[in-house]
C-alpha cells in the first residue's frame, strides 16, 4: 500500500513541478529562463528541498507518522523535484559558453537547496 501512496504522490508532485514552471513562464514574460538562470528549477528545487526538510524534521522531532515520511518525502518531494532537469540546465549553459552562469547555477542550487531543508528542518522544532 506505501508504493501505490508513494506512487500517487510522485505524481501530485509533478503535476505541481509543472504547475510552478508554467506560474513561473508567466510571470516571466513566457520565458522559463530569465537570462542564463533556469528560475523554474531553480524554486521547484529550492522549495521541494524545504518542504522535504519539514517532512523529515516533523518525523524526527514531533512523531509524525513514518510511512506518511516516506510518502509525502519520497513520493510528493521526490515527484516534485528534478534533479535530472537541474543536471540539464548547467551542462546546457556550459554547451553555450555560459561556463561561469553553469557553475553559479550549480554552486547557488546546491547551496540554496541546503540552506532550505535546514529551515526546513528548523520549522519542524518550532
Amino acid at each position: 500500500m506505501i508504493t501505490v501512496a508513494v506512487s500517487v504522490c510522485a505524481g501530485l508532485g509533478a503535476i505541481a513541478r509543472y504547475g510552478v514552471d508554467l506560474a513561473v513562464a508567466s510571470h516571466a514574460h513566457r520565458a522559463r529562463w530569465i537570462g542564463a538562470w533556469p528560475v523554474g528549477t531553480f524554486l521547484v528545487n529550492v522549495s521541494g528541498a524545504l518542504i522535504l526538510g519539514l517532512v523529515v524534521g516533523l518525523g524526527a522531532h514531533h512523531g509524525f507518522d513514518h510511512d506518511a515520511v516516506t510518502v509525502l518525502g519520497t513520493g510528493f518531494a521526490g515527484g516534485y523535484t528534478t534533479l535530472s532537469t537541474w543536471a540539464v540546465a548547467t551542462v546546457l549553459l556550459a554547451e553555450e559558453r555560459e561556463r561561469q552562469a553553469a557553475v553559479v547555477h550549480a554552486v547557488v542550487s546546491v547551496a540554496a537547496g541546503l540552506l532550505a531543508a535546514a529551515a526546513g528542518l528548523g520549522l519542524a522544532r518550532l
